[in-house]
């Protein structure tokens, strides 16, 4: 197994740099997988997770100006490495203004991933600053847990309104309850609500738009064909991993949208230009 790569655009790491610190608020722990063609940022929806479940997918080509990567055999050509993603983020922070910098599979005392940065100086003494961030090399065996998770049959696909709107309302509402519940219909119309034994609030959105996805939905012509557009689907979810999401955005994506699945599940999509972010988060009882 081999990896490396350069990026010397500084907007490219700057933009990586933002991927990478928004996966890091998102989750401690998660998996990297390298392709010859994409990385992959997996978080697979185990109970350990709360049932939370990402992934963000990132082609090489539009970060990276080197990239060279041989997996674990010809036909299975793919690296999946566990890693904390705060540690990557730090290491990346401190080399933002670097001429080019170097991320490297590495075998220290452990498999890690080696970040060396060249930094600009007066001299012409080079400065070069490394970082090793510890990895763990996940077997073939268990790579079928990190495949990219399949559309869910949704009821309802709605474009979000701006994420610090919802944000800030996520904020105010978490005071008051641990759950929200997020309904929304075919005619553009969205809901965020809570419901305690002492207070009942509720914010309406509404002319957000539906998605477009046609024959490519995954239910392909199922619910949502024949749904009546006023009637809402809804999910009552752990506010705490709403908000955790909405904190994290650095990606100022282009288009933002969310899925739902009546009483089953919230998919949050967000996609801006060489970057798509799944976040999937399960309804409670």
């Amino acid at each position: 197994m081999k990896f490396r790569g350069k990026i010397v655009d500084v907007a490219c790491l700057n933009h990586f740099t933002r991927v990478i610190t928004t996966i890091s608020k998102l989750t401690k722990m998660c998996v990297l997988r390298l392709t010859p063609d994409n990385l992959f940022f997996v978080l697979s929806g185990k109970v350990a997770n709360g049932g939370v479940s990402m992934w963000c997918e990132l082609p090489q080509a539009n970060f990276f100006d080197e990239y060279q990567m041989e997996g674990v055999s010809s036909e299975a050509n793919e690296i999946c490495l566990e890693v904390t993603p705060e540690n990557l983020s730090r290491a990346l922070k401190t080399v933002q203004n670097a001429k080019a910098v170097k991320v490297k599979l590495t075998k220290k005392h452990c498999p890690c991933l080696t970040i060396a940065a060249e930094l600009p100086t007066l001299s012409s003494i080079s400065r070069v600053v490394t970082h090793d961030v510890p990895v763990d090399v996940i077997a073939r065996r268990l790579w079928h847990e990190f495949k990219e998770p399949s559309m869910p049959d949704f009821d309802v696909s709605i474009y979000l309104p701006p994420l610090k709107t919802m944000k800030n309302i996520v904020d105010k509402m978490k005071n008051l309850s641990n759950f929200l519940v997020i309904e929304a219909n075919l005619s553009g119309e969205m809901n965020m609500k809570i419901e305690t034994d002492l207070v009942s609030v509720t914010t309406h959105f509404k002319d957000l738009g539906n998605p477009p996805w046609g024959d490519d939905a995954s239910q392909d012509s199922g619910p949502s064909q024949s749904r009546d557009p006023d009637i809402m689907a809804q999910a009552r979810v752990d506010i705490r991993k709403l908000q955790q999401f909405l904190m994290g955005q650095q990606v100022n994506p282009s288009k933002a949208m969310c899925n739902i699945v009546h009483q089953r599940v919230v998919h949050l999509i967000l996609l801006h230009e060489d970057v798509s972010l799944q976040y999937f988060i399960p309804a409670v009882a």
